[in-house]
């Protein structure tokens, strides 16, 4: 039977970048942590930064970002919820509008809170933020297609467009430490605006008319939605690829 002293030197030898060892230190030391520079510049930001800042200083001190995170978190599970209880009667979208409202003062001011009492903690921010965001994402689009006012086609084209885009965001702001928040004038805060501007016309007028067709209005929304993703996509792909290529060109 071969010693630990072998077995290690041989894992090390075939996969050096293994990072569990058999030493007394179980996980080698990770470097060290790079913040990336948070580029928001949507219609409602400067807005949204005041009020967030006012928010957060008059924050109650038994109140911590972690609350925060988990009530954004709970508030789009039951924002999905409220979409599926649509499918019985409209009211579920005044309870969508309600909880999109949560969501936006949770996932929002819990970072703002970090910052203003100086308690951030960058890496598990970052993950556990948009970690939630994928699953949020995912209730809402169910919770959507469940609602039978937008057909199943267009919510998952939706989902995957987000993921799609997120991945794209992610990957940047790993190779170019930017932490890109919003598109267009666009961010997360306008797509909860029109989200409830939404919910007000489908309680009205769940379909609507286009060169004299009728459609879902969510249907012709979430289409548009996804050709935006996709545009989007496909532009800052095609300018993030251009930019490492000429930072990393090879002589």
């Amino acid at each position: 039977m071969r010693s630990k002293e072998q077995v290690a030197e041989r894992l090390t030898r075939v996969s050096p970048p293994l990072i569990f060892s058999f030493s007394t230190d179980a996980v080698q030391q990770a470097p060290a942590f790079k913040s990336a520079w948070r580029r928001q510049k949507s219609v409602s930001s400067g807005v949204e930064r005041a009020l967030l800042t006012w928010l957060a200083e008059r924050t109650p001190a038994c109140i911590n970002s972690d609350h925060l995170t988990l009530l954004g978190f709970v508030s789009m599970f039951l924002t999905g919820a409220s979409y599926a209880l649509a499918r019985w009667g409209p009211a579920g979208f005044l309870l969508a509008t309600f909880f999109l409202g949560l969501n936006w003062l949770g996932d929002s001011l819990d970072g703002t809170l970090a910052r203003v009492r100086d308690r951030q903690r960058p890496r598990y921010g970052f993950y556990v933020d948009h970690i939630l965001d994928t699953f949020g994402a995912l209730f809402l689009t169910g919770g959507l297609a469940l609602s039978g006012y937008i057909s199943w086609p267009v919510a998952a084209g939706m989902l995957i467009a987000f993921l799609m885009l997120s991945i794209e965001v992610y990957l940047a702001t790993y190779t170019l430490g930017v932490f890109r928040m919003s598109f267009w004038k666009f961010g997360p805060t306008e797509l909860r605006i029109l989200l409830a501007a939404a919910n007000l016309a489908l309680w009205f007028r769940p379909q609507t008319t286009v060169l004299g067709l009728p459609y879902r209005l969510l249907d012709f929304g979430g289409s548009i939605g996804i050709a935006g993703m996709a545009v989007t996509l496909i532009v800052t792909t095609a300018i993030n690829t251009a930019r490492l290529y000429r930072e990393e060109r090879l002589s």
